[in-house]
């Protein structure tokens, strides 16, 4: 829920004006209020060209910089080995693996959960 208390931000990403994927940060409420996810995407054709990494890093400084936060996560599924490695990139440390949490196509996943802590 975006309140006045809770300011979900996101960003386009635009690369030579047009919209090639977006980055957002959720704060969280109650006893999870120190706590931001982060969540991502990026057009296939944009791919292996640093261009994620970079857009985690700076959400991440802005996350911290913005709001009074000490935790930004994210949870990838465990088969996106390239969204972790994006995350691990930018300081993310894997911190829990739900087993099967998720079910997609007729499949179950594990759901990674990968942490950055405030320095």
């Amino acid at each position: 829920m975006v309140t006045k208390d809770n300011p979900i931000k996101v960003f386009a990403i635009e690369i030579e004006g047009e919209a090639a994927g977006s980055i957002g940060i959720f704060p969280q409420t109650d006893i999870h209020e120190k706590s931001a996810e982060i969540g991502y995407w990026l057009s296939e054709k944009y791919w292996r060209n640093g261009i994620m990494s970079s857009a985690v890093r700076d959400i991440v400084k802005y996350g911290f910089d913005t709001f009074d936060i000490v935790r930004i996560y994210a949870k990838p599924f465990s088969s996106n080995e390239r969204s972790q490695r994006v995350l691990e990139k930018a300081g993310f440390a894997l911190e829990a693996r739900l087993k099967k949490a998720l079910y997609k196509n007729g499949e179950f996943m594990d759901e990674l959960i990968y942490v950055r802590f405030k320095e």
